[in-house]
């Protein structure tokens, strides 16, 4: 080789070098933005919930593994950082993180979808979201009702699937049905699924819980007008539900480390919990009346 080709292979690297350096420095600045809760990024112990269903998140971000024979099924990722931790839970449980073909989110905020794209990158899974959440998250948060304008607050995911009220993502004899529950974000949705065990079929809720973040501006925002109305939709269609068990976007909205402490035996009845499940909703709507009358 001459050394006029060493030279340009030479200053090649050094500038595919410099370009990695600064777009892993631009992640690890979304990865970082907002952090308020150590917990967040703090590790737990992956368990099975019931049947094919898996907690793989932080101790208060939750992620959710659905398996199947045709691949698998991942909802919520967590903050940018969080990737790495999630591919050791999945692994961790006897699972091939390659074999994750569909991505879900409970809604587009950076604490819940943070490492989607990061995920979406290593396993090719495709990028299912609510579609009033769809241009939050393929602007990487900039277009948020509430926290947008300042810039991408997570690396920016284009959807695969626009999904609605009542959709149902399908994938190897699973259905989970998609339920709109907006509010906290226009496209913010719980899922609805079966899950069998050796014992029974228990119908489980993965509800996102319609919490008022106190930014929001109950007489309508400029990006989301009708915000108090879907706020009280939510609150009333999520009363209505009817299921066995139930888990949220955070864990510690259901009381997950009380339920199901690091390393306790397999309990789907753990989270057998209607009374909590009221109880959160009715403080959570109490807020949002009392937020209301600043109208």
């Amino acid at each position: 080789m001459s050394i006029l080709k060493r030279w340009r292979n030479a200053i090649l690297m050094c500038i595919a070098s410099c370009l990695l350096i600064a777009s892993n420095s631009h992640a690890q600045k979304l990865t970082d933005t907002g952090f308020s809760d150590p917990n967040w990024t703090k590790d737990y112990e992956p368990f099975r919930i019931v049947g094919n269903l898996y907690y793989v998140g932080t101790y208060d971000l939750a992620c959710y593994l659905v398996t199947t024979p045709q691949g698998h099924i991942l909802i919520n990722t967590g903050v940018g950082s969080s990737a790495p931790m999630i591919r050791k839970h999945v692994e961790k449980l006897g699972f091939k993180f390659s074999d994750i073909k569909i991505l879900l989110a409970t809604h587009a905020h950076f604490d819940h979808v943070g490492a989607m794209a990061a995920v979406k990158k290593l396993t090719g899974a495709q990028m299912m979201i609510n579609a009033e959440d769809a241009d939050v998250l393929a602007d990487g948060g900039n277009s948020d009702y509430v926290m947008g304008g300042k810039g991408p607050s997570f690396l920016p995911v284009k959807a695969d699937r626009l999904l609605h009220d009542h959709d149902t993502v399908k994938l190897g004899g699973m259905n989970i049905v998609v339920l709109d529950h907006p509010g906290h974000t226009a496209g913010a949705n719980s899922f609805l699924l079966d899950v069998k065990d050796e014992k029974r079929t228990y119908r489980v809720l993965i509800a996102n819980m319609p919490s008022v973040l106190d930014e929001t501006n109950l007489a309508g925002m400029p990006l989301y007008p009708t915000v108090a109305k879907d706020y009280a939709y939510t609150y009333k269609a999520m009363r209505a539900l009817q299921f066995d068990l139930w888990v949220a976007s955070h864990a510690s909205q259901f009381d997950l480390q009380k339920k199901h402490p690091a390393g306790s035996a397999y309990n789907p009845e753990a989270f057998n919990d209607r009374a909590g499940y009221d109880k959160l909703l009715g403080e959570l709507e109490k807020k949002y009346l009392r937020k209301l009358k600043e109208k």
